[in-house]
C-alpha cells in the first residue's frame, strides 16, 4: 500500500469519527426531547443584507433570522457565530446570561453547518461590525456532514458540480452567478413582453426530431408503442403558432441534444426561441443586439463585461459580416470566385479541411468559416448569408439563391444566437427536407427528418416571419465570467460516480 493510499484511509477514518460525533450529539438532543428534525417552522422576519443595508433604521430593533452556522468562536460565557441566510452572512453575539443558563451549554454543542434560528437585537460591535445580539438560539436542523473549509481546494473538481448544494453554501460567488442569470432571464422576458410577444409552451416529447441539426435523445412511449424524441429545438411548433394567427411568440426552456460535452456544451441547456410575423432577419438582427445588451445592463449594470481577461461590449450596433467575407478575411479564400462543388472541394483539400461524404460548396464555405473565422469574433458580430445547404429552414437570398437570409451572432468566438427570415415556401421546404434525408442516408445523424405536418402547416400559409434562437446559458457565461457552462447550470449532467470509477479501472 502506498503512503498516499494509507493517508487517504487515515483521513477517512478520522472523518468517520467526526461524523459519528455529530450523530451522537443528535441522539443526545433526541434523548433530551429536543429532536431538531421535529421543528416545523421558524418565524423569520429579517435577513442579513437587509439588516446591514438598513442599519440606522434597524439598530436596537428585535429581529428573527435563520440560516446555516458557518463559523463559531466561543470564549467562556460568550461567543460569536456567523449565520448565512439566503442574502449573505451576518455575525451574531451569543452570551450565556442572554440566552439562559440551560440553553448556553446546548448551544455550545452546535456544529458548523447546523441550521439555526436567532432572535435578538441589532447593534454594532466595538470593531464596527453590524451584528445581532442573541436572546435565543434555536436548532432547526442538524447537519450530519462536515462542510469543507475550502471547497475549491478539494482534489476532485467534479465534486462542486455533483454536490451543488455544498458548492452554493461555501462559495458565495457561485450563488451570485445564478442570481445574475435570474436577472438576465427576467430582463429578457420583460423586454419581449413589453413589445407584444406572448410566452407559450410547446411539447418536450416529439414524434419527429426537427428544427435543428442535432442528434436527439430517443425514448419509447409504451401505450402508443412508438419511439419519441426529447426536443432538439422548439422552432417547428412555434412557427405553427404563427400560422395559427399569433403574431409574436417566444418560449424559454430546456433543449436536449445527445452530443459531446465540453466547456460550451451540456446535453440539456436553456434557449429562447422567438418568432415575429411580418418581420425579416434584419428586423430580428436589430432585436437581438438590443435584447442581449438589455440583458447585460439589467443583470450586471453595464453593456461591458470582462470575460477571462477580455473586455466585451454588447452595446449596439454590432459588427456585420457575410460568411463569405469573413472566410475571405481570415483564410484568404474568396468563395465569390468559386462557383462549383468541385472547385470548392479542391480548395478544401488544399487547405486541410476535412471532406465528408456528399460535401458541396455551401458546406465547404461553412467548414472554412468554422476553421478560420469563428474564433476570431471576440466582439459581438453578426455573420450573415449562410449557404442553403446548411440552412434547411431559412429563406433564400434574393441576391444569391445559393445563400439564405440568415445570421448567427458571435462573441468571444462562440455562437450565441441563430436567426433567419423563415422559409415559408412549402415546395422549397419539402425539397430541403428531402435533401436532409439524403444527408442522413450518407451517415449524417444530425440531419433533419421529414415533417409532413409542418409542410401541411406551410401549405395553409405562414406569413413572412423572422425567427431567433439564443443560447441563454452561453450569454450568461459571458455575463458572469464563468469558464464552463457547468458554472451556469445548477445541476449539469455528470457521469455517475460508479461509472467514472469503472472507466478509470478500465484505463
Amino acid at each position: 500500500m502506498s503512503k498516499h493510499q494509507q493517508k487517504n484511509i487515515e483521513t477517512q477514518e478520522e472523518l468517520s469519527e467526526v461524523l459519528q460525533v455529530r450523530r451522537d450529539k443528535l441522539q443526545n438532543l433526541i434523548d433530551m426531547g429536543r429532536n431538531p428534525f421535529e421543528q416545523t417552522q421558524y418565524d423569520v422576519n429579517d435577513y442579513s443584507m437587509n439588516i446591514k443595508n438598513n442599519f440606522e433604521a434597524k439598530e436596537g430593533q428585535t429581529v428573527r433570522i435563520a440560516g446555516r452556522m458557518m463559523s463559531k468562536r466561543i470564549q467562556g460565557k460568550a461567543g460569536f457565530i456567523d449565520v448565512q441566510d439566503s442574502q449573505g452572512r451576518i455575525q451574531c453575539y451569543v452570551r450565556k446570561d442572554a440566552i439562559g443558563e440551560e440553553e448556553y451549554p446546548i448551544f455550545k454543542t452546535y456544529d458548523i453547518g447546523d441550521i439555526i434560528g436567532v432572535e435578538g437585537t441589532v447593534f454594532k460591535t466595538k470593531r464596527e461590525e453590524i451584528s445581532v445580539k442573541a436572546t435565543s438560539v434555536v436548532l432547526l436542523s442538524k447537519s450530519l456532514q462536515v462542510l469543507p473549509e475550502k471547497f475549491h481546494g478539494l482534489k476532485d473538481p467534479d465534486l462542486r458540480y455533483r454536490q451543488r448544494y455544498v458548492d452554493l453554501i461555501v462559495n458565495p460567488e457561485v450563488k451570485e452567478a445564478f442570481l445574475i442569470k435570474n436577472k438576465a432571464v427576467k430582463a429578457m422576458k420583460n423586454y419581449l413582453d413589453e413589445r407584444g410577444f406572448i410566452e407559450v409552451e410547446t411539447p418536450v416529447l416529439n414524434t419527429i426530431a426537427g428544427g435543428a441539426n442535432a442528434r436527439p435523445f430517443v425514448t419509447h412511449h409504451n401505450t402508443l408503442n412508438i419511439p419519441m424524441y426529447l426536443r432538439i429545438a422548439t422552432e417547428l411548433y412555434l412557427k405553427r403558432l404563427i400560422v395559427g394567427g399569433f403574431d409574436k411568440v417566444y418560449e424559454y426552456g430546456r433543449i436536449f441534444r445527445n452530443e459531446g460535452m465540453d466547456v460550451k456544451h451540456n446535453p440539456e441547456f436553456n434557449t429562447i426561441e422567438l418568432y415575429q410575423a411580418y418581420a425579416n432577419y434584419e428586423d430580428i438582427m436589430e432585436l437581438t443586439e438590443n435584447l442581449i445588451a438589455y440583458m447585460a445592463e439589467e443583470a450586471t449594470g453595464s453593456t461591458k463585461v470582462t470575460y477571462q481577461g477580455k473586455e466585451i461590449d454588447f452595446k449596439p450596433p454590432w459588427k456585420r459580416m457575410t460568411m463569405i467575407d469573413c472566410v475571405k478575411e481570415y483564410s484568404g479564400v474568396d468563395f465569390n470566385e468559386i462557383e462549383t462543388d468541385e472547385e470548392a472541394l479542391a480548395i478544401a483539400k488544399e487547405k486541410g479541411i476535412e471532406i465528408t461524404p456528399g460535401m458541396r460548396r455551401g458546406e465547404v464555405i461553412s467548414a472554412f468559416f468554422e476553421e478560420f473565422g469563428e474564433d476570431k469574433l471576440i466582439q459581438p458580430t453578426f455573420i450573415t448569408k449562410h449557404p442553403v445547404e446548411i440552412s434547411p429552414l431559412a429563406k433564400r437570398s434574393k441576391e444569391d439563391p445559393r445563400l439564405t437570409d440568415r445570421f448567427e451572432a458571435f462573441a468571444n468566438g462562440w455562437e450565441l444566437a441563430n436567426a433567419f427570415s423563415e422559409l415559408n415556401d412549402p415546395i422549397d421546404q419539402k425539397g430541403r427536407f428531402l435533401d436532409q434525408l439524403r444527408k442522413k442516408e450518407l451517415g449524417d445523424d444530425e440531419a433533419c427528418d421529414m415533417d409532413e405536418d409542418f409542410i401541411n402547416a406551410l401549405e395553409v400559409g405562414l406569413p413572412p416571419t423572422g425567427g431567433l434562437g439564443i443560447g441563454v446559458d452561453r450569454v450568461v457565461m459571458l455575463l458572469t465570467d464563468s469558464a464552463s457552462i457547468r458554472d451556469v447550470i445548477l445541476f449539469p449532467t455528470m457521469k455517475p460516480i460508479g461509472a467514472a470509477k469503472n472507466a478509470e479501472e478500465e484505463e
